[in-house]
């Protein structure tokens, strides 16, 4: 698309959301001179469709009354965007499911002209990625997805039958504060009026959501529905409490380990200047994670892991004494 193809479909975009703009008004948002606004209008008209533009330097321009656009127009960098947003999104598991997403990647093309159809069809079948699919852990309703994201916007209590862990079920009063994707999933954090406290729901467990009337006051703005997120899943039990002293400064253990994962804080040893605390179902693995670090460590507990530890280097040093056949 060359650039003055594209300043006309921006001036389409426009007129389409502020009708009656003035020719400077719309030079202004569209960073050329009144003089090309006229020209960019004409091609419009060119293209079919009905512009109209009030006499004097102060008529403004908009589309015949009743007219109804395309319901898609794109241009080659739009269309692109598009596309690889939803391949992308396919790929992190940020979807909502294949069958949705290959349905939009359809009508999508459907509207575009043939040639950039071919071209961006092109991209789709010969794209690959360097880091591996990750597929939604588990399914959930969009509706409850559009539902809370409208609520937590408008500040709006919500009524939600929820199930647990465990498998009980429960209808709950809640103030959403945000929404959250992490690891597949998607969550959602705000005032259990079951509990009193700040809970983080999984979407995939509610079964039934309504927002309701009654409108709550919004959080306080230091609160970060992304960190209490991952800190309510950092938190969760598993059968070990790790803690380990790193040689490595803070920050740049934080930069290596998720926040999920553990906490990483100052440690007021000499030579340990970091302190990481953290839960764990499987030692073996946690000894692989340290290992994989490349800094020096100090077990502070469990004692279980020193031995997984000195399991794993073992079996280094016995690979390492391997000769190949």
């Amino acid at each position: 698309m060359s650039h003055s193809t594209g300043k006309i479909l921006a001036l389409l975009e426009v007129l389409q959301a502020r009708p009656g703009l003035t020719g400077p008004q719309l030079a202004e948002r569209l960073g050329v001179d009144e003089r090309t606004v006229r020209r960019y209008a004409a091609g419009l008209a060119d293209l079919g469709l009905p512009v109209r533009a009030g006499r004097g330097r102060y008529g403004g321009y908009s589309l015949a009354p009743g007219y109804r656009l395309p319901p898609l127009m794109l241009g080659d960098d739009e269309a692109v965007a598009v596309v690889l947003g939803l391949l992308a999104a396919a790929r992190l598991g940020l979807g909502v499911g294949a069958a949705a997403r290959e349905s939009a990647l359809a009508k999508i093309e459907r509207v575009l002209p043939a040639a950039l159809r071919e071209r961006v069809r092109a991209v789709r079948e010969t794209l690959g990625f360097t880091a591996p699919a990750r597929e939604p852990a588990a399914a959930f309703d969009a509706r409850h997805l559009l539902s809370i994201g409208e609520a937590a916007r408008d500040h709006r209590r919500v009524a939600l039958t929820y199930r647990s862990w465990r498998g009980e079920e429960t209808e709950r009063a809640f103030d959403p504060y945000g929404v959250v994707f992490h690891a597949g999933r998607w969550y959602t954090t705000g005032l259990d009026h079951r509990s009193g406290e700040t809970r983080t729901l999984r979407l995939d467990r509610i079964g039934s959501i309504a927002i309701g009337d009654e409108r709550f006051e919004p959080p306080p703005e230091r609160f970060d529905p992304v960190g209490h997120v991952v800190g309510s899943l950092a938190a969760v039990p598993y059968r070990h409490e790790v803690e380990v002293l790193l040689r490595a400064a803070p920050a740049e253990v934080a930069r290596r380990v998720p926040a999920a994962f553990g906490t990483v804080q100052p440690a007021e040893a000499d030579g340990w200047p970091t302190r990481l605390t953290c839960r764990a179902e499987r030692l073996d693995g946690m000894a692989q994670m340290l290992a994989g670090l490349g800094w020096d460590f100090v077990i502070v507990r469990p004692d279980e892991l020193r031995a997984e530890v000195a399991k794993l280097g073992r079996r280094l040093v016995a690979s390492a004494d391997t000769v190949s056949p």
